[in-house]
């Protein structure tokens, strides 16, 4: 009996040796530390040529001021940059290839309403503004000047506002399609100002100034850098520029304001933008790269012969502008029930 009680005093003792030993460890012995897996490089970047796709032909307003930007830009990234056009459908065949790029290396150079009305105008569209792209940096700004053709009888632009007013209907005015800020531009004008021109639309503005020319139009809006040339020939008459207040791009011209024609005030901007799934490291740098360039002088002055007012800021800022342009052409589609070229 005495071997038995033994044996039990001796099982207790172990437990009660391996529970200190155990509350020893816990106590004087510090835990393993796991370590966390050290956060992944940033690659590179870029590695290859910079594409910048532009939705309008060669000579059109945003070609020009991608090309303005090409130069210094390759420079400051140190690769090539590329321009690509891929004109059709308002520009919105161009905003669908950038958002669907998945190389890190393809972004577009768009204009108003690539960036916000789009899938207002045509629901089909491949491309959502607002869920498929990133805005990278806005470059630059113009207000679009209303010219008519060289035929139109008067002197000064209130003549010339007069005489396509009392040409109603029969009068033609050119856009590089539905939805594109000429196009819905002149529709704002059209229901300020009592002006019943009909809407023809064109691939882009070169080919809008060719029908002018030849008097198969009668007005349009048309970016300075455009506009001011045919009207320093002679061969087209300028009424007026549709931003706020007078432009260094056009500084002898009236604003719509003072010839009459109030709450039009409009400006096409320029801007960069790549698909949704850029990461933040590319778009940050691409932005910040960005506006450093536009901001050098020599780039300005590329912009301002381009026909453009240099206005570099981030993202952030292009997201204000895209939400107020998304407001104002929004309420011209809804009331002149607008839809897209299909």
């Amino acid at each position: 009996m005495e071997a038995v009680f033994g044996l039990a005093r001796l099982a207790r003792a172990l437990v009660l040796v391996a529970a200190g030993t155990s509350a020893f460890a816990q106590q004087g012995t510090p835990a393993p530390v796991r370590k966390e897996a050290a956060p992944p490089a940033v690659a590179a970047w870029p590695t290859k040529p910079v594409k910048l796709v532009i939705g309008f032909p060669p000579g059109s307003v945003q070609d020009l001021s991608a090309r303005a930007l090409s130069e210094p830009l390759a420079k400051a990234l140190g690769q090539p940059v590329i321009v690509e056009n891929k004109a059709g459908a308002s520009g919105t065949i161009a905003g669908a290839f950038v958002a669907k790029a998945t190389d890190l290396h393809t972004f577009g150079v768009m204009n108003n309403s690539q960036l916000t009305i789009a899938k207002l105008l045509n629901p089909a569209i491949q491309y959502d503004p607002a869920r498929d792209l990133t805005p990278v940096a806005l470059i630059g700004t113009t207000p679009m000047v209303l010219v008519v053709g060289a035929a139109a009888p008067g002197k000064t632009p209130l003549d010339w506002l007069g005489w396509l007013r009392g040409q109603g209907d029969k009068a033609s005015y050119g856009s590089p399609g539905n939805g594109t800020p000429g196009h819905l531009g002149m529709e704002l004008i059209k229901s300020r100002s009592g002006l019943d021109t009909m809407h023809v639309p064109f691939q882009g503005n070169p080919q809008i100034i060719t029908a002018l020319l030849g008097g198969h139009l009668q007005a349009a809006l048309l970016p300075p850098g455009l506009a001011m040339q045919q009207v320093a020939a002679g061969k087209l008459k300028a009424v007026a520029v549709t931003s706020e207040r007078r432009s260094v791009l056009a500084p002898d011209l009236p604003t719509m304001r003072e010839v009459g024609v109030m709450g039009a005030d409009v400006e096409l901007w320029t801007a960069l933008a790549g698909p949704a799934s850029l990461p933040p490291h590319v778009r940050d740098k691409l932005a910040s790269t960005v506006i450093e360039v536009v901001k050098a002088d020599e780039t300005r002055q590329r912009l301002l012969t381009a026909g453009w007012q240099a206005a570099p800021s981030t993202g952030e800022g292009l997201r204000v502008r895209m939400k107020n342009d998304t407001k104002t052409f929004g309420g011209i589609i809804m009331m002149r029930n607008i839809r897209a070229d299909l």
